[in-house]
């Protein structure tokens, strides 16, 4: 996501984001395997969470689906333990309950070293300007203009000084009101916080597919494999991206949680509103190296992450696509639909919700 008009600039408050981030986001989440035996009948999940049942099911691109991109093929079948997640993703409320608990300070929030940050830039680069040096976020540019190219990002993207969880449009803003809406501007180092505060983790990105398919396995979307139900399911854009949103879902940006029906087994919100962090790693080449025959059985991804776009680093998968989804863009309200996401990255359209198995709530 470039968020600045010129590579170098861009570049250098990437690196900045990065490395102000803490080291343990250099590591895949760890994830173990359930060893359930999966009794159904009495599985009672906690307040606020669904229980997803083991199954096996298609993950990746579905035939006949328009929209999907090579690093979503080839489809292939896995097998997932049956799990516990959110029925919505993590809330302002949620968060700020955890920030009061804990006086944690996010990413977004924290003061930036130039002296930590110059080590690991090329000798020789010019420190920028204080007034650049400064702890913020990404923001949808509201009033972008005449779009040129729908590769250039930077020209809907704006890097706000100030932008953060408690002030998700910068300085001036705040979530007064808001309890009931996704907590963003969030990085992977913060949900990962967030996680270990409530004895949950990261979905890994086949929890969270079998989450999204319900009581089925090989849906497109979220709500079935009919795209002109989109409206109806989904907080996305409509219109012409990024210029003119004529919000026929009924909201325009960020909506609440819940603002949309759930899935078959009760699951909000996993298509559009914003994007969900999962702990996989994210690689392009990934689905193709893996063996079309095989059921993989609990998978958690790649073992190396890889974007072209993005060679130099680190990026773990979201799923689910945000308000700003569009199909002239990037349709990524299907469930197959992956993007990658530098750890230290955050945005106003980034969230995450969090996943618990029965043997981690008996370890509570």
């Amino acid at each position: 996501m470039i968020f600045h008009k010129n590579i170098y600039t861009f570049f250098l408050i990437l690196s900045i984001s990065f490395f102000i981030a803490c080291n343990t986001q250099k590591k895949k989440q760890t994830i173990k395997s359930n060893n359930t035996t999966n009794v159904e009948a009495d599985t009672k999940a906690p307040k606020g969470m669904v229980w997803v049942k083991a199954k096996s099911f298609l993950m990746g691109a579905k035939e006949g689906d328009k929209y999907a991109m090579m690093r979503e093929k080839p489809a292939h079948e896995v097998y997932v333990d049956g799990f516990y997640i959110d029925e919505h993703e993590v809330s302002n409320k949620q968060f700020a309950a955890f920030v009061k608990a804990t006086n944690y300070i996010t990413v977004a929030e924290k003061p930036i070293n130039w002296d930590e940050i110059k080590k690991d830039l090329p000798a020789g680069t010019p420190k920028p300007v204080d007034s650049i040096l400064q702890p913020g976020s990404l923001i949808f540019n509201k009033n972008a203009g005449k779009i040129v190219s729908m590769n250039n990002y930077q020209q809907w993207w704006t890097w706000k000084i100030g932008a953060n969880w408690k002030q998700p449009e910068g300085p001036g803003s705040s979530i007064e009101g808001k309890d009931n809406y996704p907590v963003v501007h969030v990085a992977y180092a913060d949900a990962l916080a967030y996680c270990k505060w409530s004895n949950r983790r990261l979905p890994t990105e086949a929890e969270w597919e079998s989450a999204a398919q319900g009581n089925r396995r090989s849906l497109t979307f979220v709500w079935g494999n009919n795209p002109a139900d989109l409206n109806a399911n989904a907080n996305t854009w409509q219109g012409q991206f990024p210029t003119k949103n004529i919000s026929e879902d009924g909201f325009e940006y960020i909506s609440p949680i819940k603002s949309y029906p759930a899935n078959t087994i009760g699951i909000y919100d996993m298509a559009g509103n914003v994007w969900e962090i999962t702990s996989d790693l994210f690689n392009v080449n990934y689905y193709k190296s893996l063996n079309p025959n095989k059921v993989l059985n609990n998978p958690t991804g790649a073992e190396t992450s890889y974007s072209p776009t993005n060679p130099y680093q680190l990026e773990h998968v979201m799923k689910g696509g945000s308000f700003l989804c569009h199909e002239s863009y990037c349709a990524s309200f299907r469930i197959s639909a992956r993007m990658g996401m530098e750890p230290s990255s955050s945005s106003d359209h980034i969230g995450f919700r969090t996943v618990a198995t029965k043997k981690m709530l008996e370890e509570k």
